[in-house]
């Protein structure tokens, strides 16, 4: 059975210490260039991999920056992971996602984020209990991406502007002669979905029409299923909505399917717009109009602002640009 190849044989291929390997292999102390060229020679040739638990041992780092998910189904969450990856990768970081159930403040969720285990933590769950958060982040560079306290500035962010994303997707309905538009939300424990459905209605009360609560349905969920029974409550009404605003394309999908059931034709009867611009919405039927955050930037930036920190310098929050995507939903 073959092993594989340890470091010790990676010096002797190289002709150069273990201490040696383990400078060139984690960038310590500088060596010459003559000897760093041999070494990774010597790596190449062996296909050596370092355990960067191992390797943790000397550098008093694992290389592991956690990343705290809401939900592991939801595409969104998905895209946002691998542009983290991507990034993290090139610096020689592992990127290990937990899912935490929409909920971070149950004891299990707090004794992984106070482990030992990661260099850094970047969070998308939602922030409720702000002491134990407190404490789990204490002593640990940690990035806020999408969910952040808005009235916590210490711990840097990286978002883009919901509300007014919100906003412009129910004035590109409005503009299109919509005045009936109703909203799907997702779970309101989320600060994008209270900021979405702030923009939501700033853009209605804009156009002077009254916010109907009839017309506003809270799933408590992404689910596609949620947005399915979300449209059918929303055609029991006396006057149902001509177009419909989802916080998320998966609801969103799932609204069409349930106005579909319904007889109803996307976009002739029922304008839909979804949120995210996840990779589903473009080949759907009929493509998903939508607003587009950047996802895998958002990764992208979390990583980048958090391995800043960690390299000790001042890190800033970031607001992203959205975008909407005009297709044929709406």
């Amino acid at each position: 059975m073959s092993t594989k190849p340890s470091i010790n044989a990676v010096a002797h291929q190289a002709g150069v210490s273990i201490a040696t390997v383990s400078r060139v292999l984690t960038g310590s102390k500088p060596v010459s260039a003559e000897t760093r060229l041999r070494v990774q020679a010597a790596v190449q040739a062996l296909g050596y991999r370092a355990n960067p638990f191992g390797r943790g041992l000397s550098t008093g780092r694992s290389g592991v920056l956690l990343m705290l998910v809401p939900d592991f189904a939801n595409p969104y969450y998905a895209e946002i992971v691998r542009g983290a990856v991507s990034v993290a990768r090139q610096r020689g970081y592992t990127v290990l996602p937990v899912d935490l159930e929409g909920s971070a403040n149950n004891e299990a969720s707090l004794q992984v984020l106070q482990s030992g285990l990661p260099d850094g933590v970047i969070n998308l769950v939602p922030v409720h209990e702000r002491a134990a958060w407190a404490k789990a982040a204490e002593g640990r560079p940690w990035v806020h991406c999408s969910e952040f306290q808005p009235d916590e500035m210490s711990i840097p962010h990286v978002s883009i502007d919901h509300r007014q994303a919100a906003t412009d997707a129910v004035q590109y309905l409005l503009n299109r002669g919509h005045r009936r538009i109703a909203l799907v939300n997702s779970d309101e424990r989320f600060l994008y979905a209270r900021q979405r459905r702030e923009g939501y209605e700033l853009a209605l009360r804009r156009a002077d029409i009254a916010v109907e609560t009839g017309r506003i349905r809270t799933t408590g969920t992404n689910s596609y299923a949620a947005g399915s029974l979300a449209a059918a409550a929303l055609l029991s009404l006396v006057t149902p909505p001509t177009a419909v605003f989802a916080v998320s394309d998966t609801l969103a999908i799932g609204v069409i399917k349930g106005l579909r059931r319904a007889g109803r034709r996307v976009p002739e009867d029922t304008a839909v717009v979804g949120f995210d611009d996840v990779p589903i919405a473009e080949v759907f039927e009929p493509a998903l109009t939508t607003v587009g955050q950047p996802m895998q930037d958002l990764g992208a930036a979390a990583v980048v602002m958090l391995l800043g920190q960690m390299e000790g310098q001042i890190v800033g929050h970031r607001i992203l640009p959205h975008r909407l995507v005009v297709r044929e939903s709406a």
